[in-house]
């Protein structure tokens, strides 16, 4: 698996976005939330993830697309890591759900946390 993000694998499916949140199950390292669910696409795909900042906590769309950036960032970065031994399909969707603007060096230990305790939780089914 390369350390890329291409179009491909962005989620972007209003559908398949409803679903993961009715559906879908979450783990979290605080100030990041995960929520994922097992699915198939028809693009040969085996993950598709999305990223949000809460407009409430940040104001100005300045702030929420740096917090943005941040995350899918940390994420190209540590995908490789994480989930090279996983066969099954997963739709992702990775939250900001804390109150204060992160640095990158927050974001990516809290993205390794996170991609830890999902990998602990899928690989005991």
């Amino acid at each position: 698996m390369t350390a890329t993000y291409p179009k491909k694998e962005k989620l972007k499916s209003k559908k398949l976005i409803e679903q993961l949140f009715s559906e879908g199950q979450s783990v979290s390292a605080y100030p990041l939330r995960l929520v994922y669910l097992q699915t198939t696409f028809n693009d040969g795909t085996q993950f598709k993830t999305g990223v949000s900042v809460s407009k409430r906590n940040f104001k100005t769309a300045v702030d929420r697309n740096r917090i943005k950036r941040l995350l899918r960032e940390a994420y190209r970065l540590n995908k490789a890591v994480y989930f090279n031994n996983i066969t099954t399909h997963y739709a992702f969707m990775i939250l900001y759900i804390g109150k204060d603007k992160p640095s990158f060096a927050l974001v990516e230990t809290k993205m390794k946390h996170l991609f830890e305790k999902l990998s602990n939780k899928v690989l005991e089914k």
